[in-house]
Order: C-alpha cells, then sequence, then structure tokens
C-alpha cells in the first residue's frame, strides 16, 4: 500500500516526533529481514501521525478529519478506526468518529477490541449503541486467537484431511479438551483484571471461538457468512453451563527455591478480599447428532507451571484390544491424542501406540509430529497482522459477528451471575502450580483425565 497514513488519537498531548519514538521501541523487520532494514522503518514512521483530542469530543474528531483530509489529498479515503481503549468509552469515540471523521467517498471501519461487555445484558447493550452509529458490516470485533496460525489450521486439518473428517464425531471422540494456562500472574494489571476474571477475560471468547471452529458442520464455503453462520448453530447447540460443572480458582502466593513468588491479592491494584478467578475449569455439551454427550473440558489459568494453550482431542479405546494386557490396566495410556499446539512452538502431533524394537512385544506411544519451527523455519506473522489485513481487505470470517457474540454470552450469563450472587470462594492454588485440585474432579466425573497433566506431556 503506497498511500496510507497511521495516525494516533488519545488525550495525551504529544508530538509527531514523540509518538514515533514511542513506535521506533518496538518495530522490527521481523519477517522481512532483507537488505534497506532501517530505510523500511524510515519509511515507515514518516508516515506516523498523532493528533491529542477528547474521547467524547466532535469537534476534536472535526480538526482530526482535516488532518486525514489533508493527507488523502483528494485520494479516494478508506478509514480503519482500532479501538484499543476501555470499552466505557467504545461509544463516544464511535459517536464522534462516525458524525465527524468517517470516509465520505470510501469505506469507514472500525475494529473493537474486547471486552464486548460483561454479559449478554451489557454486550447487547453495547452492540445497540454501536449501531445507531455503524452497520455490522463495518464493526469488526477482533478476537486475537482467531487470528494465530493453528487456529487457522484448524480447519485446514479437518477439512482437507480424509483421515480425519469421518473421525470428527461422537463415534471415536471420547472428550475435547481446551487448555490456555499462562506462567505469569497479573503484575500489576489486577485493576482491569479484577472487573473481569478469568472466566470472561478468555474462555467466553477465545476458548469457545476455538471450540466452535473445531466442532462446527462443514460450511458451504469459506465465505465469511457461510463459516460464521456453523459457528452459531454450535453455539445455539450448547447447553448453557451449570455450576455444577465449573471449579474457580485464585493462586496463592508461594515460596520455591529460595524466591517468593506472590499471591493474586497481593498485587496493589486488587482489592484484598478480592473473589474473582484467576483459574477456571468447565465442561461444556453440545446437544446435536454430531456432539451428543461429548465432553468439551475447558481450563484456563494465570500464575500455572507452564505456558501453553492447546487442543487435545481424546480419542475412544480400540474396541476389543488385542494388546490390552501389553498396556496393564490403564487403557488411557493406549488413547490416541491428536494435539494441536496453539502456543509456544505450535505444532500438530498424533500421539500413536507403537511396538518398541526388539524380541519382547512391549508397547510404546510415539509422536507424528509435525513441529512448525522445524518445517516451516520462515517467521510465523503475529495474530494482529493477519487480522489487521484482513480488516483492510474487508474480510470478516475471522471476526466476531453480533449474532455470535449473543450465543456465546448467553451460554456462560446465568453461570456467571449464580457465581457472584452466591459468592462462591475460589480454591486457592499456589503460584506455580498445575491448579487447583477441584479441576481434577471435575475431568474425573466425566470420566477424563487431563492430557496436559501426564508425564509424557508436561
Amino acid at each position: 500500500m503506497k498511500n496510507f497514513t497511521v495516525f494516533g488519537y488519545a488525550r495525551t498531548k504529544l508530538t509527531d516526533e514523540e509518538l514515533r519514538n514511542m513506535i521506533s521501541g518496538t518495530l522490527t523487520c521481523r519477517i522481512d529481514q532483507r537488505e534497506n532494514c532501517e530505510d523500511k522503518m524510515d519509511q515507515f514512521l514518516k508516515r506516523c501521525f498523532y493528533h491529542a483530542g477528547q474521547y467524547d469530543s466532535e469537534g476534536d474528531f472535526s480538526e482530526l478529519n482535516s488532518k486525514l483530509k489533508e493527507k488523502e489529498a483528494g485520494k479516494v479515503s478508506n478509514r480503519l478506526f482500532y479501538l484499543s481503549i476501555p470499552p466505557n468509552i467504545f461509544v463516544d469515540v464511535v459517536r464522534s468518529a462516525s458524525l465527524r471523521a468517517s470516509s465520505l467517498n470510501g469505506w469507514t471501519r472500525v475494529i473493537v477490541e474486547k471486552p464486548f461487555g460483561r454479559d449478554s445484558e451489557s454486550s447487547g447493550e453495547l452492540t445497540r449503541c454501536l449501531k445507531q452509529y455503524l452497520t455490522e458490516d463495518q464493526i469488526f470485533r477482533i478476537d486475537h486467537y482467531l487470528g494465530k496460525e493453528l487456529v487457522e489450521n484448524l480447519s485446514v486439518l479437518r477439512f482437507s484431511n480424509l483421515v480425519f473428517e469421518p473421525l470428527w464425531s461422537r463415534d471415536y471422540i471420547r472428550n475435547v479438551q481446551l487448555i490456555f494456562s499462562e506462567d505469569f500472574g497479573t503484575e500489576g494489571r489486577g485493576g482491569y483484571f479484577d472487573n473481569y476474571g478469568i472466566i470472561r477475560d478468555i474462555m467466553q471468547n477465545h476458548l469457545l471461538q476455538i471450540l466452535a471452529l473445531f466442532a462446527m458442520e462443514t460450511p458451504v464455503s469459506l465465505d465469511a457468512e457461510d463459516v460464521r453462520n456453523e459457528k452459531v448453530k454450535v453455539l445455539r447447540s450448547m447447553k448453557p453451563l451449570q455450576l455444577e460443572d465449573v471449579i474457580v480458582g485464585q493462586y496463592k502466593g508461594h515460596s520455591k527455591s529460595g524466591r517468593s513468588y506472590p499471591a493474586y491479592t497481593d498485587d496493589p491494584t486488587v482489592p484484598k478480599d478480592s473473589r474473582t478467578p484467576t483459574f477456571a475449569a468447565a465442561a461444556l455439551f453440545i446437544n446435536n447428532a454430531r456432539w451428543d454427550g461429548v465432553p468439551f473440558l475447558m481450563k484456563a489459568g494465570k500464575a500455572l507451571h507452564t505456558r501453553r494453550a492447546e487442543v487435545r482431542v481424546q480419542f475412544r479405546h480400540v474396541p476389543g484390544n488385542l494388546y490390552k494386557r501389553n498396556f496393564g490396566t490403564d487403557l488411557d495410556k493406549a488413547t490416541n491424542e491428536l494435539v494441536l499446539r496453539v502456543q509456544p512452538d505450535e505444532a500438530i502431533y498424533l500421539k500413536i501406540n507403537n511396538k518398541v524394537p526388539g524380541l519382547g512385544m512391549r508397547l510404546d506411544r510415539s509422536d507424528l509430529n509435525l513441529l512448525y519451527s522445524a518445517r516451516y523455519p520462515r517467521e510465523i506473522p503475529d495474530a494482529y497482522e493477519r487480522l489487521l489485513l484482513d480488516a483492510i481487505a474487508g474480510e470478516r470470517r475471522l471476526f466476531i459477528r453480533s449474532d455470535e457474540l449473543d450465543a456465546a454470552w448467553a451460554l456462560f450469563t446465568p453461570m456467571l451471575k449464580e457465581l457472584e450472587l452466591k459468592k462462591i470462594v475460589p480454591e486457592l492454588y499456589p503460584h506455580g502450580s498445575r491448579g487447583p485440585v477441584g479441576a481434577h474432579y471435575l475431568a474425573a466425573k466425566y470420566n477424563v483425565r487431563w492430557g496436559d497433566l501426564s508425564s509424557d506431556d508436561s
């Protein structure tokens, strides 16, 4: 794109040069490592400008509009507004930008960063307010997890490999696990986090979106609306979450190897008596012919022993397994498992049973492994890079439609309200541990063992 400019807009008073200095601190030639990196960075920075203004001031946005027109110099102008701001000012900005800084001869689009509300009511109200000034096809609700390489590859893996599609149902899959863990706490961001908690922050959006892509029926085409239609159908087929199918936890302080790790409530921005969960595990069910009775187990947590995000598909036991006695009594050890690791070290691997070479009959689990860094040594683009390009191109497949958002909140809102109404106290777990014991009981209730805790996967 030859003719583009980037404008920063906030209340803070900055010069163009100060903004460029801020950007240059993190700007790299990460994807394009070829010659003239410095020149490319300079060329980009010269296109970056800044305008200070209030979020609810139509006058300030009119001034921004004048500056934009100056740069556009009479050409057809397309404008993309990116709202990386607190949700309570979304509507003010959209109103001012829409009324005073919309493009008159091209398109105007708005990227909205989560959170999209706290529950069904606030989310519905936010959508209603945004639609006073924008049409649905101007709104791009961004969930950066949908731009991750492995999440994008989920549909390719399933729909273009004959070996997987026939197995993708209750007949062969015993359970599906969606796991997200971070090995750090809130680190001073507790003020924001305490208002939302791990369920709203990770489960209701990132993990549920991956689940919908995983479980949907084959769309008519890869057209955005066809894909999003199928995702909505899955979400609307799901049983609203019950409190008895949810475990919540919160990390406590812990000392290990002479180092002490803080508790969640040690964060100065968090109230001392906070009951906000920093960990949650849940069992979800899809009431349709393909997935009836298959538990979809989700867990997400902060301050755990490792950083990872993955989908684990555990297949059923082989009926009448000839080699049953070679596995002893633990049939789970003989179960095939497909793992899609989203981060870190992107990979897809399938656990298969294999004979250990030698004269005896000893069986072993091996991995058929596609490690991305080994197979594709090129740099993998950041999820936001892909999604920004999609928004510019008007490709909506990886953005969330309003009816999809409504269906997602309908699943979680009753349980979240009950959690707060009953003042459920989260189970404490040590900072850097594998999380609360309750998560194991929840999995055991559905005859499931968490795949990320097995000895060959830690």
